[in-house]
Protein backbone atom coordinates (compact mmCIF):
# COMPACT_ATOMS: atom_id res chain seq x y z
CA UNK A 1 0.00 0.00 0.00
CA UNK A 2 1.16 3.23 -0.47
CA UNK A 3 -0.05 7.22 -0.48
CA UNK A 4 0.78 9.23 -3.44
CA UNK A 5 -0.37 12.42 -5.63
CA UNK A 6 -2.48 11.79 -7.90
CA UNK A 7 -1.01 10.53 -11.69
CA UNK A 8 -2.45 10.89 -14.85
CA UNK A 9 -0.22 7.95 -16.63
CA UNK A 10 1.45 4.32 -15.24
CA UNK A 11 3.92 4.99 -18.18
CA UNK A 12 7.49 6.07 -18.24
CA UNK A 13 10.56 6.96 -20.31
CA UNK A 14 13.78 5.01 -19.07
CA UNK A 15 16.66 4.01 -20.32
CA UNK A 16 16.95 0.46 -20.98
CA UNK A 17 19.11 -2.67 -21.79
CA UNK A 18 17.89 -6.41 -22.65
CA UNK A 19 21.22 -7.46 -22.63
CA UNK A 20 24.93 -6.85 -21.41
CA UNK A 21 27.43 -4.75 -23.41
CA UNK A 22 28.63 -1.51 -24.25
CA UNK A 23 26.65 1.44 -24.47
CA UNK A 24 25.20 0.53 -27.72
CA UNK A 25 22.66 -1.41 -25.69
CA UNK A 26 21.33 1.33 -23.80
CA UNK A 27 18.11 2.61 -25.21
CA UNK A 28 15.20 4.87 -24.64
CA UNK A 29 11.95 3.37 -24.18
CA UNK A 30 8.24 3.48 -22.95
CA UNK A 31 7.73 1.35 -19.94
CA UNK A 32 5.02 0.74 -16.36
CA UNK A 33 6.27 3.33 -13.93
CA UNK A 34 7.33 0.88 -11.02
CA UNK A 35 5.77 -0.06 -7.78
CA UNK A 36 6.98 0.44 -4.45
CA UNK A 37 6.76 -1.90 -1.27
CA UNK A 38 5.75 -1.07 2.32
CA UNK A 39 9.37 0.41 3.18
CA UNK A 40 9.82 1.84 -0.21
CA UNK A 41 9.86 5.04 -1.87
CA UNK A 42 9.38 6.37 -5.61
CA UNK A 43 11.09 9.29 -6.68
CA UNK A 44 10.23 11.82 -9.37
CA UNK A 45 13.90 11.56 -10.49
CA UNK A 46 14.96 14.93 -11.21
CA UNK A 47 18.42 14.02 -11.74
CA UNK A 48 20.56 10.75 -11.45
CA UNK A 49 24.41 10.42 -11.44
CA UNK A 50 26.36 7.63 -13.54
CA UNK A 51 29.38 5.92 -11.86
CA UNK A 52 31.40 3.25 -12.75
CA UNK A 53 29.66 0.79 -10.87
CA UNK A 54 27.23 1.59 -13.35
CA UNK A 55 29.08 0.84 -16.06
CA UNK A 56 30.02 -2.91 -14.45
CA UNK A 57 26.32 -3.72 -14.28
CA UNK A 58 25.59 -2.32 -17.55
CA UNK A 59 28.31 -4.31 -19.16
CA UNK A 60 28.07 -7.72 -16.78
CA UNK A 61 31.47 -7.61 -15.92
CA UNK A 62 33.44 -8.72 -14.15
CA UNK A 63 31.13 -11.86 -14.75
CA UNK A 64 30.81 -12.71 -10.92
CA UNK A 65 28.60 -9.84 -10.80
CA UNK A 66 25.35 -11.92 -12.62
CA UNK A 67 25.16 -13.70 -10.09
CA UNK A 68 23.43 -11.46 -8.34
CA UNK A 69 22.10 -9.30 -11.29
CA UNK A 70 21.15 -11.73 -13.81
CA UNK A 71 22.87 -14.59 -15.56
CA UNK A 72 21.96 -14.28 -19.35
CA UNK A 73 20.23 -10.71 -18.57
CA UNK A 74 20.02 -7.56 -16.10
CA UNK A 75 17.02 -8.25 -13.56
CA UNK A 76 16.47 -4.86 -13.86
CA UNK A 77 16.65 -3.69 -17.57
CA UNK A 78 16.64 0.05 -16.28
CA UNK A 79 20.67 1.05 -15.21
CA UNK A 80 21.52 3.62 -12.41
CA UNK A 81 21.33 3.85 -9.08
CA UNK A 82 22.60 7.78 -7.99
CA UNK A 83 19.28 9.83 -7.90
CA UNK A 84 17.77 13.27 -6.82
CA UNK A 85 14.31 13.75 -6.77
CA UNK A 86 11.02 14.50 -5.01
CA UNK A 87 9.26 11.84 -3.31
CA UNK A 88 6.39 10.99 -5.40
CA UNK A 89 4.75 8.06 -3.11
CA UNK A 90 5.93 6.22 0.52
CA UNK A 91 5.05 2.24 0.94
CA UNK A 92 2.91 2.37 4.16
CA UNK A 93 5.93 1.25 6.84
CA UNK A 94 7.99 4.41 5.57
CA UNK A 95 8.46 7.08 8.22
CA UNK A 96 10.68 9.91 7.76
CA UNK A 97 10.14 11.13 4.30
CA UNK A 98 6.60 12.58 2.86
CA UNK A 99 5.30 13.25 -0.39
CA UNK A 100 6.93 16.06 -1.81
CA UNK A 101 10.22 15.61 -0.20
CA UNK A 102 13.50 16.62 -1.67
CA UNK A 103 15.68 13.46 -1.36
CA UNK A 104 18.86 12.28 -2.90
CA UNK A 105 20.26 8.87 -2.19
CA UNK A 106 20.52 5.18 -3.79
CA UNK A 107 17.59 3.88 -5.76
CA UNK A 108 17.49 1.53 -8.93
CA UNK A 109 16.73 2.30 -12.00
CA UNK A 110 17.80 6.10 -12.09
CA UNK A 111 17.96 6.20 -15.19
CA UNK A 112 14.57 6.74 -16.18
CA UNK A 113 11.72 9.57 -14.78
CA UNK A 114 10.33 7.20 -11.76
CA UNK A 115 12.78 5.09 -9.58
CA UNK A 116 12.42 3.16 -6.40
CA UNK A 117 14.55 3.46 -3.01
CA UNK A 118 14.97 1.84 0.04
CA UNK A 119 13.70 4.93 2.37
CA UNK A 120 16.96 3.80 4.41
CA UNK A 121 18.96 4.78 1.84
CA UNK A 122 17.88 8.11 1.00
CA UNK A 123 18.73 11.58 2.85
CA UNK A 124 17.04 14.94 2.38
CA UNK A 125 18.67 16.93 -0.27
CA UNK A 126 20.90 20.12 0.96
CA UNK A 127 18.99 23.36 0.14
CA UNK A 128 21.99 24.58 -1.75
CA UNK A 129 22.50 21.72 -4.41
CA UNK A 130 20.67 21.47 -7.41
CA UNK A 131 19.14 18.12 -8.24
CA UNK A 132 22.06 17.38 -11.23
CA UNK A 133 24.74 18.31 -7.82
CA UNK A 134 22.87 16.17 -5.28
CA UNK A 135 22.73 13.37 -7.75
CA UNK A 136 26.43 12.62 -8.62
CA UNK A 137 26.63 13.01 -4.58
CA UNK A 138 25.58 9.40 -3.16
CA UNK A 139 27.56 6.01 -4.10
CA UNK A 140 30.77 7.77 -5.06
CA UNK A 141 30.78 9.93 -1.59
CA UNK A 142 29.39 7.36 0.54
CA UNK A 143 32.65 5.29 -0.68
CA UNK A 144 34.92 7.95 0.14
CA UNK A 145 33.66 8.78 3.35
CA UNK A 146 33.51 4.97 4.12
CA UNK A 147 36.37 4.22 2.88
CA UNK A 148 38.74 7.03 4.62
CA UNK A 149 36.96 6.87 7.82
CA UNK A 150 36.32 3.46 8.30
CA UNK A 151 38.29 1.37 6.47
CA UNK A 152 41.44 3.77 6.42
CA UNK A 153 41.18 5.10 10.14
CA UNK A 154 42.10 8.02 9.23
CA UNK A 155 43.76 10.58 11.38
CA UNK A 156 44.70 14.26 11.28
CA UNK A 157 48.20 14.88 9.90
CA UNK A 158 48.45 11.65 8.18
CA UNK A 159 49.85 11.43 4.34
CA UNK A 160 47.22 10.14 1.85
CA UNK A 161 47.94 9.15 -1.36
CA UNK A 162 44.48 9.14 -3.87
CA UNK A 163 45.40 7.08 -6.84
CA UNK A 164 42.01 8.03 -9.18
CA UNK A 165 42.04 11.30 -7.55
CA UNK A 166 39.79 12.98 -10.94
CA UNK A 167 37.11 10.07 -10.91
CA UNK A 168 33.98 10.31 -8.96
CA UNK A 169 34.83 8.73 -5.73
CA UNK A 170 38.32 10.23 -6.00
CA UNK A 171 37.09 13.71 -6.43
CA UNK A 172 35.20 13.27 -3.01
CA UNK A 173 38.17 11.59 -1.37
CA UNK A 174 40.74 14.27 -1.74
CA UNK A 175 38.57 17.10 -0.10
CA UNK A 176 37.19 15.13 2.74
CA UNK A 177 40.44 14.23 3.29
CA UNK A 178 41.88 17.59 3.41
CA UNK A 179 38.68 18.54 5.73
CA UNK A 180 39.74 15.78 8.29
CA UNK A 181 43.27 17.11 8.31
CA UNK A 182 45.61 14.99 6.25
CA UNK A 183 48.21 16.05 3.20
CA UNK A 184 46.94 14.44 -0.13
CA UNK A 185 48.69 13.76 -2.90
CA UNK A 186 46.20 13.02 -5.68
CA UNK A 187 47.45 10.48 -8.75
CA UNK A 188 45.19 11.81 -11.94
CA UNK A 189 46.15 12.47 -15.93
CA UNK A 190 47.94 15.44 -16.61
CA UNK A 191 44.66 16.92 -18.36
CA UNK A 192 42.52 16.31 -14.91
CA UNK A 193 45.67 18.06 -12.65
CA UNK A 194 44.27 21.22 -12.52
CA UNK A 195 40.48 19.51 -10.98
CA UNK A 196 42.61 17.49 -8.54
CA UNK A 197 44.61 21.17 -7.36
CA UNK A 198 41.24 22.82 -7.12
CA UNK A 199 39.82 19.86 -5.13
CA UNK A 200 42.47 21.15 -2.35
CA UNK A 201 45.50 17.98 -3.19
CA UNK A 202 48.73 19.19 -1.52
CA UNK A 203 50.06 17.55 -4.41
CA UNK A 204 49.53 16.17 -7.58
CA UNK A 205 51.00 13.36 -9.80
CA UNK A 206 51.11 12.91 -13.05
CA UNK A 207 50.67 8.87 -13.64
CA UNK A 208 51.62 9.31 -17.47
CA UNK A 209 54.92 10.87 -16.78
CA UNK A 210 55.94 10.05 -13.22
CA UNK A 211 55.81 6.54 -10.71
CA UNK A 212 54.20 7.50 -7.15
CA UNK A 213 56.44 4.84 -5.78
CA UNK A 214 59.57 4.98 -8.45
CA UNK A 215 62.22 7.08 -5.37
CA UNK A 216 61.32 5.20 -2.60
CA UNK A 217 61.43 8.54 -0.29
CA UNK A 218 58.00 9.27 -0.13
CA UNK A 219 55.62 7.50 1.86
CA UNK A 220 51.95 7.69 2.56
CA UNK A 221 49.82 6.15 5.50
CA UNK A 222 47.33 5.80 3.74
CA UNK A 223 46.79 5.02 -0.10
CA UNK A 224 43.07 5.05 -1.80
CA UNK A 225 43.76 2.90 -4.82
CA UNK A 226 40.25 3.72 -7.14
CA UNK A 227 42.13 3.36 -10.19
CA UNK A 228 42.68 -0.32 -9.68
CA UNK A 229 46.08 -0.88 -11.97
CA UNK A 230 49.01 -1.17 -9.49
CA UNK A 231 50.69 -3.74 -8.55
CA UNK A 232 50.92 -4.86 -4.98
CA UNK A 233 54.60 -4.31 -4.85
CA UNK A 234 54.53 -0.97 -5.97
CA UNK A 235 51.96 -0.06 -3.60
CA UNK A 236 53.71 -1.88 -0.96
CA UNK A 237 57.03 0.40 -2.15
CA UNK A 238 54.96 3.61 -1.43
CA UNK A 239 53.66 2.70 2.29
CA UNK A 240 54.91 3.48 5.29
CA UNK A 241 56.09 0.74 7.25
CA UNK A 242 52.47 0.64 9.44
CA UNK A 243 50.45 2.21 6.18
CA UNK A 244 47.22 0.38 4.60
CA UNK A 245 46.29 0.68 0.91
CA UNK A 246 42.77 0.19 0.34
CA UNK A 247 41.91 -1.25 -2.74
CA UNK A 248 38.43 0.45 -3.55
CA UNK A 249 38.22 -0.42 -7.50
CA UNK A 250 39.24 -2.95 -9.71
CA UNK A 251 39.01 -1.70 -13.18
CA UNK A 252 41.79 -3.95 -14.72
CA UNK A 253 41.15 -7.04 -13.37
CA UNK A 254 40.31 -9.97 -14.61
CA UNK A 255 36.80 -10.24 -16.73
CA UNK A 256 35.96 -13.10 -13.72
CA UNK A 257 36.46 -11.80 -10.70
CA UNK A 258 38.09 -8.24 -11.49
CA UNK A 259 40.14 -7.13 -9.03
CA UNK A 260 38.82 -9.75 -6.21
CA UNK A 261 42.42 -12.03 -6.77
CA UNK A 262 44.31 -8.71 -6.11
CA UNK A 263 42.30 -7.98 -2.92
CA UNK A 264 43.15 -11.50 -1.73
CA UNK A 265 46.79 -11.53 -2.72
CA UNK A 266 47.12 -8.30 -0.81
CA UNK A 267 45.24 -10.01 2.19
CA UNK A 268 47.61 -12.68 2.41
CA UNK A 269 50.59 -10.28 1.95
CA UNK A 270 49.10 -8.11 4.93
CA UNK A 271 49.89 -11.57 7.32
CA UNK A 272 53.74 -11.10 6.79
CA UNK A 273 55.04 -7.68 8.28
CA UNK A 274 53.22 -4.35 9.02
CA UNK A 275 51.76 -2.79 6.26
CA UNK A 276 47.92 -3.64 5.62
CA UNK A 277 46.28 -4.45 2.08
CA UNK A 278 42.73 -4.46 2.49
CA UNK A 279 39.71 -4.75 0.02
CA UNK A 280 36.21 -2.39 0.41
CA UNK A 281 32.90 -2.22 0.24
CA UNK A 282 30.92 0.55 0.97
CA UNK A 283 27.41 0.43 3.03
CA UNK A 284 24.41 2.48 1.36
CA UNK A 285 22.80 4.12 3.97
CA UNK A 286 20.74 7.24 4.74
CA UNK A 287 22.26 7.99 7.69
CA UNK A 288 25.85 8.16 6.49
CA UNK A 289 24.60 10.38 3.76
CA UNK A 290 23.01 12.66 6.24
CA UNK A 291 26.82 13.11 7.36
CA UNK A 292 27.93 13.53 4.08
CA UNK A 293 25.51 16.14 3.77
CA UNK A 294 26.66 18.10 6.92
CA UNK A 295 30.26 18.35 5.29
CA UNK A 296 28.33 19.93 1.99
CA UNK A 297 26.64 22.59 4.24
CA UNK A 298 29.94 23.26 6.04
CA UNK A 299 31.47 24.15 2.90
CA UNK A 300 33.95 21.09 3.27
CA UNK A 301 32.87 19.19 0.18
CA UNK A 302 31.47 20.50 -3.26
CA UNK A 303 30.00 17.80 -5.56
CA UNK A 304 32.35 18.15 -9.45
CA UNK A 305 29.97 17.86 -11.61
CA UNK A 306 31.07 17.97 -15.21
CA UNK A 307 27.95 17.99 -16.99
CA UNK A 308 24.64 17.03 -17.46
CA UNK A 309 23.48 14.41 -20.33
CA UNK A 310 19.45 14.63 -21.30
CA UNK A 311 18.09 11.16 -20.97
CA UNK A 312 18.20 10.29 -24.90
CA UNK A 313 21.67 10.72 -24.41
CA UNK A 314 22.29 8.33 -21.55
CA UNK A 315 24.64 5.92 -24.43
CA UNK A 316 26.85 9.09 -25.00
CA UNK A 317 27.55 9.61 -21.44
CA UNK A 318 28.19 6.28 -20.84
CA UNK A 319 31.10 6.53 -23.93
CA UNK A 320 32.64 9.50 -22.47
CA UNK A 321 33.09 7.40 -18.91
CA UNK A 322 34.37 4.69 -20.94
CA UNK A 323 36.79 7.09 -22.41
CA UNK A 324 38.15 8.09 -19.65
CA UNK A 325 36.96 12.33 -20.28
CA UNK A 326 34.45 12.76 -17.51
CA UNK A 327 36.03 14.75 -14.53
CA UNK A 328 34.33 13.96 -11.77
CA UNK A 329 31.39 12.34 -12.56
CA UNK A 330 28.37 13.38 -14.78
CA UNK A 331 24.13 14.06 -14.09
CA UNK A 332 21.58 12.38 -16.61
CA UNK A 333 18.01 14.46 -16.32
CA UNK A 334 14.74 12.91 -17.49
Amino acid sequence: MSTSTPTTTDTMRAVVHDTYGSADVLRLATIPRPRIGDDQVLVRVHAAGLDRGTWHLMAGRPYAIRLGFGLRKPKNPVPGRDVAGTVEAIGSAVTGHAVGDEVFGVGEGSFAEYAVARADKLAPKPAQLSFEQAAVVPISALTALQALRDGGRLRRGQKVLVIGASGGVGSYAVQMAKAFGAEVTGVASAAKLDLVRSLGADHVIDYTRDDFAADGEHRYDLILDIAGNPTLSRLRRALTPTGTALMVGGEDGGRLTGGMDRQLRGMALSLFGGRRFRGFLNKERGSVLEQVAELIVSGAVTPSLDRSYPLDQAPEAMRALEKGQVRGKVAITP
